[in-house]
């Protein structure tokens, strides 16, 4: 190898490295704001709960909406792309102070919906710029450049995930105000990503096999997105495919505690199955790369049918045999992350390579399940008799292992007939 060719690769390996470090800290953010802010806030402050859910769901409605709008704002500034990601990022870190550091300094309800709105925005924004810039970068990775972006940037979002959920439990150790030190610590951790990330946002793709032609750069917007019937496809199964992870996301604590009837272990449980996840990211992105996406992806669908099925049959006290599902589950899950955004980001390479709002419009899909599961599930399980942390009867019981197993199985088996008729050319 050349000397050039050599700092060549190194450029390639550090700025994967740099997309894992501030994929780690976006997934940071991600955790405390559907986790810990509400119970900070109803046991820091007395905030209503009831009152607290209307306004959370109201401003997750919002995030869904606003993330086109984002999309777009990230395409117009794309020229600003290092600029604005910093002011970005500092948004996040001063939110996420705000929301855990700060005693209010407004109504806790109303500096709850201010800091959770700047937060959601700042963190949408730059989740939409990262996959964005993926794009650009995955194009001098070579054959199946855009599966090794992802391999590494899921990897680093998953870590990140697997952080965020033990650092409160450690950091109680040390301070009487955990959320409060784990904010301090995220801002420091924004300021090393930004500043990892800084010579990504101008970097150039180098030449790879096949040329984009020089009409096709200036197509912006959602109409070239939209217009293809491949990506299009590729949103519907987007769709379709996350829901299950969105259901099981939003049934798991009352699942754990009601169903196994082993309040205590959600968190040890999901631990385990993010860990699994970041575990199998690797690993499918070497499938992917030896046998194709598709049929890495066909297989992660697979094995998530074969866990959710176990799942619906489990009752009282198996909570061995859930933390078997848990580590298929969560590798099953690995394949979603890498190989479905891979998927999308090559088919933008070939339509809208410099479109930002292509994933803007990702991005929407993907959160557009979890406002849906939430907003059908909670009421189908409170009209079926169930009640969370009481003694349930067992028809209740029977249907919260519907939903949680079954209902997951029969969207998988719908996403895995749509991957199967969609054609897809490896890139």
């Amino acid at each position: 190898m050349t000397g050039a060719a050599a700092l060549t690769g190194y450029r390639k390996a550090d700025g994967l490295a740099a997309t894992a470090v501030f994929a780690a800290m976006l997934s940071v953010a991600g955790l405390p704001i559907y986790i810990h802010a509400p119970n900070y806030f109803v046991d820091s402050y007395g905030v209503d709960l009831a009152t607290l859910g209307l306004v959370l769901f109201g401003l997750r409605l919002f995030d869904v909406v606003q993330d086109p709008v984002l999309g777009r704002l990230a395409e117009r500034a794309r020229g600003w792309r290092r600029l604005s990601v910093a002011g970005a990022g500092v948004a996040l870190a001063v939110a996420m102070l705000g929301l855990f550091a700060l005693p209010p300094p407004i109504a806790p309800l109303g500096w709850f919906a201010l800091t959770l709105t700047v937060l959601f925005t700042a963190y949408s924004y730059l989740t939409i710029c990262l996959y964005a810039q993926g794009v650009r970068a995955a194009a001098g990775l070579g054959r199946q450049g855009h599966v090794r972006l992802a391999t590494w940037r899921e990897t680093g979002a998953l870590v990140g995930v697997c952080l965020a959920a033990i650092a409160p439990t450690l950091l109680a150790f040390g301070t009487d105000r955990p959320l409060a030190a784990f904010s301090v610590g995220f801002a420091g951790l924004v300021a090393v990503a930004v500043f990892a990330m800084r010579a990504e946002w101008r970097a150039e793709p180098v030449a790879g096999p096949v040329a984009v032609p020089a009409a096709m750069t200036a197509r912006t917007g959602f109409r070239p997105v939209l217009a293809d019937p491949v990506a299009r496809r590729l949103l519907i199964l987007a769709l379709v495919n996350g829901t299950p992870l969105a259901v099981t996301s939003t049934l798991f604590l009352f699942f754990v505690e009601s169903r196994l009837a082993a309040p205590g272990w959600d968190g040890p449980l999901l631990l385990l199955f993010f860990l699994a996840a970041a575990a199998s990211v690797p690993v499918w992105g070497v499938v992917a790369r030896r046998w194709g996406a598709k049929p890495a992806l066909l297989a992660g669908m697979v094995l998530s049918i074969v866990a959710f099925g176990f799942a619906a049959r489990l009752g009282a006290g198996d909570v061995v045999a859930f933390s078997l599902i848990c580590l298929a589950s969560g590798a099953a899950l690995g394949s979603d992350m890498v190989l479905l955004p891979a998927m999308f980001a090559a088919r933008m390479a070939k339509v809208a390579p410099t479109a930002a709002e292509a994933f803007g419009l990702w991005s929407f899909v993907n959160k557009f399940t979890l406002a849906f599961a939430a907003a059908t599930l909670l009421p189908i399980l409170q009209l079926g008799g169930f009640v969370a942390g009481a003694a349930n009867t067992d028809a209740a019981l029977s249907l919260l292992s519907l939903l949680y197993g079954l209902v997951p199985c029969v969207l998988k088996l719908v996403a895995l007939a749509l991957l199967v008729t969609t054609k897809l050319q490896e890139s």
